[in-house]
């Protein structure tokens, strides 16, 4: 008879919230491929972000997991990806929802989506949600 004495394979635990380091690690990696569609240059980047220095910018970029973002930072990046995944609804073509940051938008003054999120503030980026989800029927969440 052989004891094998091997302990049973258990799931991780789902239930617990991920962590401030996983959402950071996820929201950079994906804030990235957002610019890409977007077009946006490092500053425009860093001016969403909340302004990092170039060189911690640049580190988030090379080691997502790695980083260790403010709590503003992190609700930047819930900020983008909320106003990605609104326009990947509303505008189920992603070349035109990826356009549609660019144009110039009544609902901002004639200005562009981005050029209103680039206003620097957290608040920006909250109007720009805001719009789009009250445009999905998702009302002032």
């Amino acid at each position: 008879d052989v004891d094998l004495d091997l302990d049973p394979i258990t799931a991780p635990d789902r239930s617990a919230p991920p962590s401030n380091a996983q959402m950071a690690a996820a929201g950079l990696r994906a804030f990235a491929r957002i610019a890409a569609h977007w077009g946006l240059t490092a500053d425009e980047q860093r001016r969403l972000l909340g302004e990092p220095p170039r060189s911690t910018f640049f580190a988030w970029r090379k080691a997502p997991d790695k980083a260790a973002l403010s709590r503003d930072t992190l609700e930047r990046l819930s900020l983008v990806l909320g106003i990605y995944k609104a326009l990947q609804i509303l505008l189920p073509d992603s070349g035109a929802a990826d356009a549609w940051v660019k144009k110039p938008n009544a609902a901002f003054g004639g200005s562009s989506a981005l050029a209103q999120m680039l206003a620097g503030n957290v608040g920006d980026l909250l109007r720009v949600r805001r719009w789009l989800d009250a445009a999905r029927g998702g009302g002032w969440s």
